[in-house]
């Protein structure tokens, strides 16, 4: 999947507080990890989240290797939790 920077960050502001924390517990992960999945540079305790970055217009473009964070934050934005 690539999505621009600007629409990654977009998901991000919709999903309400405590998503991040939602997120690692359902996959078993740090939270910090679905932070850096988000644009995050946490990774003293997170990992890396398997996307790329690359410069350009709408603040670059992300390639997202793993899906899987993102479709639990596009069902949490859809169920309006």
């Amino acid at each position: 999947m690539i999505i621009t920077f600007n629409e990654l960050r977009e998901i991000k502001d919709r999903l309400p507080n405590g998503t991040m924390g939602e997120i690692a517990k359902e996959m078993d992960i740090e939270e910090d990890t679905v932070r850096n999945y988000f644009g995050g540079t946490h990774y003293e305790n997170g990992q890396s989240a398997g996307i790329h970055i690359s410069k350009g217009i709408n603040g670059g473009y992300v390639q997202i290797d793993d899906e899987r964070i993102m479709n639990i934050a596009k069902r949490i934005i859809r169920e309006g939790k």
